[in-house]
């Protein structure tokens, strides 16, 4: 089937803060810290309300929120350089050095439009090898007079790269992101970098689950070509701990033995990987090493109220394993999250994503990481199982 081509664009304009880097931790971790000072408990309810915005009107957001004895101008003052401290601790996103390096390599202009100081982006992306010479221009909030809403930063990045508005490709995470981008007459993909909020980026041309997600050539960019039958390989990852729900829910509903992970613990994970389906294997303490599809999300269909981290053992089990100690290698992506109509959709999808990772996992990229050790350093077998 041929793919319906949105538009032909010849320059993409990236936002950094949230849609390449991953900085919802650290904002987190300076305001909790900050705010213990004025007796206050930093508990995300302001996270809306800051994304996107500039460092003033963020600023000015927490200090009236929160109640604080102190200018927004003396706020900013004492937790800058908190902020600053912890630049080199921010993390890229899933997909942002694979789009970066993907475009550059290819030789498609990219520029870089920000709400943050252009101090402050030049500190953040000096850690990031490659980034800045990959990006001919790069415009930070203080260098126009309006940041994001108005369209005035993406306006001044396509004058600077010498193209028309109307060939430009924005990428961007927030709404006030978005609202500039449409209103500068350019091209929006959107990356909610807030969870359940893909209902409200309705001005988007393209709303996406992650960069994982993008596809350049729907806008007549280079496709990427590092799909391998149906899956992305990804720089593999850990996770483990005791199985809270063994046959439970979805075993029962999808015939699938599931064996739910506590979300607690997993902060740190869940903010850094996408919601969306993965594989790779599971390692079960007492029994073997089986091929396994996993789900990181909120599960639309039934409608959960926190994330879960629910893998999917592709193996015929007779008994429960509830308390056993699960641990697991993903290595790889299949899909975004996505809510089904009916439940025989979700099921119908499920046993594609299942054949899919029997398949792929057979494959040499993703079957030498079957026998690493931290799979099998708590098991009390020796022999493995698919």
């Amino acid at each position: 089937m041929a793919m319906h081509l949105k538009k032909f664009v010849s320059c993409v304009i990236l936002d950094l803060d949230g849609t390449l880097l991953n900085t919802d931790g650290i904002v987190s971790d300076v305001l909790r810290i900050f705010l213990v000072k004025y007796g206050k408990q930093w508990d995300g309810r302001e996270a809306h309300r800051v994304v996107g915005k500039t460092p003033l009107e963020a600023a000015a957001a927490i200090v009236e929120e929160y109640g604080l004895p102190c200018t927004t101008v003396d706020f900013i003052t004492e937790i800058t350089p908190m902020f600053s401290n912890q630049w080199c601790n921010i993390k890229a996103l899933p997909g942002a050095n694979r789009l970066i390096k993907h475009l550059s390599s290819h030789g498609v202009p990219l520029a870089l439009a920000s709400n943050s100081p252009r101090a402050s982006i030049d500190s953040k992306i000096s850690y990031h090898q490659g980034w800045k010479e990959s990006f001919s221009v790069i415009v930070g909030g203080d260098e126009v007079r309006m940041g994001k809403p108005s369209p005035e930063i993406f306006l001044e990045a396509a004058k600077k790269l010498n193209f028309e508005p109307s060939s430009c490709l924005v990428i961007e995470d927030s709404l006030p992101g978005v609202m500039g981008g449409k209103a500068a007459g350019m091209e929006v993909v959107a990356v909610p970098s807030i969870p359940k909020q893909s209902h409200l980026y309705t001005a988007a041309d393209e709303v996406i689950n992650s960069l994982l997600d993008l596809q350049p050539e729907k806008w007549g960019l280079p496709p990427f070509e590092d799909w391998i039958e149906g899956t992305l390989p990804v720089e593999p990852w850990y996770i483990g701990g005791p199985v809270i729900k063994g046959f439970g829910r979805g075993s029962k509903v999808l015939g699938i033995p599931t064996a739910n992970l506590s979300s607690e613990g997993y902060s740190a994970v869940l903010s850094e990987h996408p919601l969306g389906v993965y594989f790779g294997w599971a390692g079960l303490s007492t029994r073997g090493v089986y091929k396994m599809v996993m789900s990181i999300g909120w599960n639309p269909y039934f409608n959960n109220t926190e994330k879960t981290i629910e893998p999917w053992l592709l193996h015929e089990f007779k008994e429960d394993f509830y308390g056993e100690e699960l641990r697991l290698a993903i290595v790889g992506y299949i899909r975004p999250e996505a809510n089904f109509s009916s439940l025989e959709s979700l099921i119908s999808r499920i046993n594609e994503d299942r054949r899919i990772a029997v398949r792929a996992l057979d494959l040499p990229v993703y079957s030498s990481y079957k026998d690493n050790p931290f799979l099998k350093s708590s098991l009390n077998v020796d022999g493995t199982n698919s």
